[in-house]
């Protein structure tokens, strides 16, 4: 089998993700944060007082992980939690002040960060970028539709 000529584009993209993804979780830890706790704040920024069922899906981690990191975020003063008084096994998790300072000094570190990301790329780059990952995305997520012949 001959070996290729060029590597494989599954092991550039992963290589990359892993330096951005160390990079990112560099600059929140340098602002009091993390990558999970981001999310989290996020979430609820979107979301006030949300159901902790609708946050792990939004945060893309399973019901037992989100209620680790809301268990650390609580006992941090960042979070506060409380049964549905309609449902009661339903816990909302709303942010507190601290939670909200939190949010806006991670939000300045994920923007500084995002124009590092962009240092260098024109507006036409950033566009086919953004189009690439989303067909890379697609490729993955859909492989009966991108065999040949299919």
């Amino acid at each position: 089998m001959a070996r290729p000529t060029t590597e494989p584009i599954g092991l550039q993209l992963g290589r990359t993700a892993k330096l951005v993804n160390r990079a990112f979780d560099d600059a929140l830890s340098e602002a009091g944060g993390s990558l999970p706790v981001w999310q989290v704040l996020l979430s609820l920024k979107a979301q006030p007082q949300g159901m902790q069922r609708s946050l792990a899906s939004a945060v893309g981690i399973e019901g037992p992980t989100l209620t680790h990191h809301l268990n650390r975020m609580e006992e941090g003063g960042l979070v506060v939690r409380s049964r549905d008084p309609d449902n009661r096994r339903v816990q909302r998790a709303a942010l507190t002040e601290a939670g909200e300072a939190l949010f806006h000094s991670l939000r300045q570190a994920v923007i500084a960060f995002d124009r590092r990301l962009r240092a260098g790329l024109s507006a036409s780059e950033l566009a086919t970028l953004s189009s690439l990952l989303e067909r890379l995305q697609h490729n993955v997520e859909n492989p009966a539709t991108n065999k040949p012949g299919a």
